[in-house]
């Protein structure tokens, strides 16, 4: 029965070292082997892409009130492509309005996640090579501002300033760089003992230098998948700081926003509320699977897993499932 079971085991083996031998597969052909990585990569380009060129293009038409078209209904041809996902109170398209929500929800979302990553990461792996009184300072001072809930603290901030993009920003950034900083101080602290790390030291490499050769490279993949799950989070406390009504103020407009205004009209015209947060629903979706395709793809030890052929999968898949 073993030998039964080694067989197949082998044949595997020898097609994953046949497909090593051949070089290691890029990314690009790792995502297309992933069909669910695929489809986020695609929902997240083109929500990109939208967010890019959308308000260029119906910026105008964003703001363009129609009475005669107040709460249209979505799906229906009659009104034109303009108004096919329906109209708001005020008879604006909601396409033309989920557009340019698009950017500045990832306005807020994307500069908020880029300036907690750097700050951070590079706070972070400074503390975790040097040790000492470094480490111990840095990470009580990411402990205090951990010690109160993120969108708490954004919440009375907001309140005593004005709620502004760039407050927002600035609050959520803030909040966010102890997740990235302990994560980095962890690995850079783990790396410091590493054979590669000592023989640079020996050599009489700088510290800067070390960090910057040999341990940010190794800690990047960890930190920029977090970086795509803590783009969920930014985007989702934008909303529910604009759903407030202490985030984006009108005249602009954010998904978050579009949903608290249309609360009131959820029994006459649910469109208003469901349509943007159902675009906040698949975005975050979307950037949380490919952050759990980062995740493997970017770690040596589990990244075979996305290499392997349909043929390999299934004959592993049939070896495990006879041993058990």
């Amino acid at each position: 029965m073993t030998q039964i079971q080694d067989k197949p085991l082998a044949a595997a083996g020898r097609r994953a070292k046949t497909a090593g031998r051949l070089g290691r597969p890029s990314m690009f052909s790792m995502l297309l082997r992933d069909k669910f990585a695929t489809v986020a990569a695609v929902l997240l380009s083109v929500v990109i892409l939208i967010a890019i060129f959308g308000p260029t293009l119906m910026g105008e038409l964003a703001t363009k009130q129609n009475l005669m078209f107040m709460n249209k209904p979505p799906f229906d041809p009659a009104n034109g492509w303009a108004y096919i996902l329906g109209s708001d109170s005020l008879g604006r398209s909601m396409l033309a309005r989920l557009v340019v929500a698009t950017q500045t929800t990832l306005l807020v979302a994307v500069p908020a996640v880029l300036v907690a990553l750097i700050i951070g990461s590079l706070w972070g792996v400074w503390a975790g090579y040097h040790r000492g009184r470094r480490e111990n300072i840095s990470m009580r001072i990411a402990d205090i501002i951990m010690s109160f809930p993120s969108l708490l603290l954004a919440v009375v901030v907001l309140f005593v300033f004005s709620p502004s993009a760039a407050n927002i920003v600035l609050i959520l950034a803030i909040t966010r760089i102890p997740i990235y900083m302990r994560t980095a101080r962890a690995e850079s602290a783990e790396l410091q003992s590493r054979t590669f790390v000592d023989a640079a030291r020996t050599f009489g490499t700088k510290p800067n230098s070390i960090i910057l050769r040999h341990v940010i490279p190794v800690v990047t993949p960890t930190l920029l998948t977090l970086a795509t799950l803590e783009f969920c989070f930014v985007m989702l406390a934008e909303s529910s700081l604009s759903f407030l009504g202490i985030g984006i103020q009108p005249p602009d407009v954010s998904w978050g926003l579009m949903v608290a205004q249309g609360r009131q009209y959820l029994q006459t015209a649910w469109w208003l509320s469901i349509l943007p947060g159902l675009a906040i629903v698949i975005t975050a979706v979307a950037a949380n699977v490919l952050a759990a395709w980062m995740r493997i793809a970017t770690d040596p030890a589990q990244r075979w897993r996305l290499t392997l052929d349909k043929q390999t999968k299934k004959s592993l898949t049939a070896v495990i499932k006879d041993a058990k």
